[in-house]
């Protein structure tokens, strides 16, 4: 028995590209963003899910609800699709930080560094991982939708391939887009990688 998972990046928002806006609460999706929100749904809505989780933040949370009512479910709320802790680096503009040495050794050795004050990446995949496994386990021949943040999905992905943290922009996951993972006792499958319903 297997479980399907689609990885869902939430869709965008106004400070996109721009700003670590990180767990900075309150940062909802843009009006760009509700459209492809509305698609995701409608692509969703032919794989027959039978659960909905996001992430805590607000802008999962308006991805998923439109996800969740397409499948006649409810949201659960999971901690472990949080967006990864940027500590001090949280609401600063990535113009800002680019000749930070910390920010530097973020980008060039992502399995060992941490967020100044926040989390590693290790951290991160350890958690979803978790949490993937869990639902696997409880929910065989479940077919999930888990609505997260970009590298907390790469964090994921990179575990079920057998590649290292340091292999995380390897990986193209763009905002409302899909990745559709299969998890068994046997192992994994990655199905499709960054499939964009909307542009």
């Amino acid at each position: 028995m297997t479980t399907t998972f689609f990885l869902v990046r939430h869709a965008p928002h106004g400070l996109q590209d721009r700003v670590l806006v990180g767990r900075t609460p309150r940062i909802g999706l843009s009006a760009d963003g509700r459209r492809q929100a509305a698609m995701l749904a409608l692509r969703l809505s032919a794989e027959a899910l039978t659960g909905v989780h996001a992430s805590p933040r607000e802008r999962a949370q308006e991805t998923a609800n439109p996800i969740a009512e397409a499948a006649r479910v409810v949201v659960t709320i999971s901690p472990d699709l949080d967006e990864v802790d940027l500590g001090s680096w949280t609401g600063r503009g990535l113009a800002e930080i680019a000749d930070d040495p910390e920010w530097r050794l973020w980008n060039e050795d992502r399995g060992q560094a941490r967020a100044p004050e926040g989390e590693s990446m290790r951290a991160v995949q350890q958690r979803v991982v978790g949490l993937l496994d869990r639902l696997s386990r409880t929910h065989p021949d479940g077919r999930i939708a888990a609505v997260s943040h970009g590298d907390v999905i790469r964090a994921a992905l990179l575990h079920y391939l057998g590649m290292t943290l340091d292999a995380y922009d390897r990986l193209e996951v763009s905002p409302a887009s899909v990745s559709t993972l299969v998890v068994g006792t046997w192992g994994a499958k990655l199905l499709s990688l960054n499939e964009r319903v909307a542009a």
